[in-house]
């Protein structure tokens, strides 16, 4: 890819967090191929939830929609901890979880904090497929919850993968 991702950030005035230890039996990241699929990140300061509760009630949506792009920040260092981000070809998808408050509708607009972050840093190759999904309640009562599905370029001298067993 033609960006210089590290230095994009940088002039972006961003630097990737340290990667938050899982909240439960997971991984952060998996590489499978050219796809690195990210879990999803909540926004975490320190280890510790930036901010609880719903949007639209405790939290406001532009509150949100920053706290999902900080989520989208750490996708990507979590990313480069199984793939360098210099090797991401584009990216393929980004759900986006909202722990919405009763009538509450605007969670593209909250989503949209991620999906820009991820425009800035990568141009182009930044734009991908999303959903953006209300739900009643996120882990730790976050208030907004991204994962991330990246393309990256195949291991130089990668072995062949191999093949399935014949089970008929």
């Amino acid at each position: 890819m033609s960006v210089d991702v590290r230095e994009r950030l940088a002039e972006l005035g961003l630097r990737l967090p340290e990667v938050s230890a899982p909240k439960g039996a997971y991984v952060p990241a998996v590489r499978s191929g050219i796809h690195v699929f990210v879990a999803g990140q909540i926004p975490l300061t320190g280890g510790e939830l930036t901010l609880t509760g719903k949007v639209g009630a405790e939290v406001s949506p532009e509150r949100a929609r920053e706290l999902s792009r900080q989520c989208a920040l750490a996708a990507l260092a979590a990313a480069d901890s199984v793939a360098p981000l210099e090797s991401v070809v584009r990216v393929v998808k980004v759900v986006g979880y909202v722990s919405s408050a009763p009538g509450f509708t605007r969670q593209a607009g909250v989503v949209d904090g991620a999906s820009e972050l991820l425009v800035e840093v990568f141009g182009e190759a930044g734009r991908h497929a999303r959903s953006a999904v209300g739900m009643d309640i996120l882990p730790l009562n976050a208030p907004v919850e991204i994962e991330v599905v990246l393309e990256v370029a195949p291991h130089q001298g990668a072995a062949p993968r191999p093949s399935l067993p014949d089970l008929a």
